[in-house]
């Protein structure tokens, strides 16, 4: 279906492809790993039309395959599903699905053809099994929903090669089988498909053979039965890493940092009521919708609070907008780092000195000490393990998703919090980036920090966490020891009876 022959792409001198050569058959699933940077991005980016190869070619179906935009990429029937959703939100699922071909009333009649348009959207939808009507706007859908009308957009142009970046990030554990089971069906149906993701036991479940990526070249590849999760790990990074979840070396005090007591907001959260420690690592488990976002984005300010008391060191912060609550000692790792997270067309030091500008400005003239700042911004460098190929003035937006999730945890890390909420905080990054990440998390509990630690991933919960509590309809269901730390368990009280099959 589409071979890649020696492809190589440079970027200001820097190789990022270096001559990668596979190829895709009719119907085949073929998984993509490798870290961030490796070039899996790139090389996806030249196969959708939106970069041209400095050396190589492609071929697609036997023809010679030279996209000069993302149309003529899809006009040859290849399709993207990106991990960042390319979605209106004010706009409706049908309108979204069709935007780029809206089909006339008549050829000589510029009217377009709604009805036409909300039957096909209609069954495409039922492809998907998503019970919504064509006319719903994609701002009332959750993160998971929308994902699953991306995926709708691309049946609906008859894509015969599909390319799935991360597509399970933002969906639940129902919506993520109801996903495998569509592309089960996709291949049933001779469609080709690549398969981007970092969780290995995803792409070791879905995919025929495998393709290994390391510094933008091929380090492996070949049928799914060559490899497990300790070999692709061991190629992807290039070396072994023994322990994914580093150990610790201490345990959390009784003195209660946070202590949170009858928390509700209507439709939200019910009666949340949890002490978190000095020191502590408490895990938040839960499936979308269950309320675990919503909590932080309360327990941070950032939305409000009907009833109940939140209490830091004592001290309320009940009221007390964002701004007054950071400046408390309460940091909030959002779970979307692009758009919450970071400033995007800042750079990279301008970022990480976000938080804790105010330590860097000196009155009565107000300007930043800039050899203060530098100091810190490259401490901050040293410990978050940004990239060294990097500089602190680059763009933020030009970095790789793994090490922008380190800048994010580089300017909460200079403003020293005494309380650390992370909402997803290795999402969409590769096993090299969450093992630093889970190392910094476990710094911060060394020096007294106390991390509230919310995670769709519940085997990253059992090897992170001192105890784990579970939501589910906006309330705690559960709470679990380390010595009864159990995935069925925390599984079964995040899903309601009726949903267990």
């Amino acid at each position: 279906m589409i071979e890649f022959s020696d492809i190589g792409r440079s970027f200001f001198g820097v190789e990022v492809l270096k001559g990668v050569t596979f190829g895709v058959k009719q119907g085949q699933t073929v998984g993509i790993v490798g870290e961030n940077g490796a070039g899996k991005s790139t090389l996806m980016n030249i196969l959708g039309g939106n970069l041209s190869p400095d050396t190589g070619s492609m071929r697609l179906n036997g023809l010679p395959y030279t996209p000069a935009s993302p149309r003529d990429a899809e006009r040859a029937g290849v399709a993207f599903i990106h991990q960042e959703l390319n979605l209106f939100p004010n706009l409706s699922i049908a309108e979204n699905i069709f935007l780029r071909s809206f089909p006339w009333k008549a050829r000589w009649l510029p009217f377009i053809a709604r009805r036409h348009i909300h039957e096909r959207t209609g069954a495409l939808l039922n492809d998907v099994q998503l019970a919504h009507a064509p006319d719903t706007p994609v701002e009332r859908l959750s993160a998971g929903e929308r994902q699953l009308v991306e995926i709708a957009k691309a049946l609906a142009s008859d894509a015969r090669l599909i390319i799935f970046d991360e597509p399970t990030t933002s969906l639940t554990i129902r919506e993520t089988d109801r996903l495998f089971a569509i592309i089960g069906q996709l291949r049933e149906r001779g469609i080709s498909m690549i398969y981007i993701s970092h969780n290995l036991g995803h792409v070791l479940r879905l995919a025929d053979e495998i393709v290994v990526l390391r510094d933008g070249q091929v380090v492996g590849g070949g049928a799914k039965s060559l490899f497990n999760t300790d070999k692709l790990v061991s190629l992807m990074v290039g070396r072994e890493i023994t322990q994914l979840y580093p150990p610790r070396d201490t345990r959390p005090t009784d003195q209660v940092v946070l202590d949170v007591r009858g928390v509700r907001q209507p439709g939200i959260t019910r009666n949340i009521s949890f002490q978190l420690r000095q020191g502590e690592i408490l895990g938040l488990s839960g499936l979308m919708g269950s309320g675990r976002s919503e909590l932080a984005r309360i327990l941070f300010g950032l939305d409000p609070c009907a009833a109940g008391e939140i209490h830091l060191d004592g001290e309320p912060l009940q009221g007390l907008p964002p701004r007054e609550r950071i400046r408390r000692g309460v940091a909030f790792l959002t779970e979307d780092r692009r758009a919450e997270g970071l400033c995007l067309e800042a750079s990279i030091a301008e970022n990480i000195m976000l938080a804790a500008l105010r330590r860097f400005v000196h009155t009565p003239a107000c300007l930043v000490d800039r050899s203060e700042s530098e100091r810190a911004v490259t401490q901050m460098w040293e410990a978050v393990k940004l990239t060294p190929t990097a500089r602190p003035a680059q763009a933020v937006k030009t970095l790789s998703g793994g090490n922008q999730q380190k800048v994010v945890l580089a300017k909460w890390l200079l403003h020293e919090p005494k309380v650390f909420i992370l909402d997803e905080p290795t999402r969409g990054i590769d096993v090299g980036a969450k093992h630093e990440v889970y190392r910094l998390i476990n710094a911060l509990a060394s020096r007294g920090a106390a991390v509230l630690m919310i995670s769709s991933e519940v085997e990253e919960l059992i090897g992170m966490c001192d105890r784990i509590l579970v939501m589910r309809s906006g309330e705690i269901r559960d709470t679990i020891q380390p010595r009864e730390f159990d995935r069925e368990r925390i599984l079964r009280a995040a899903i309601h009876q009726s949903e267990l099959v």
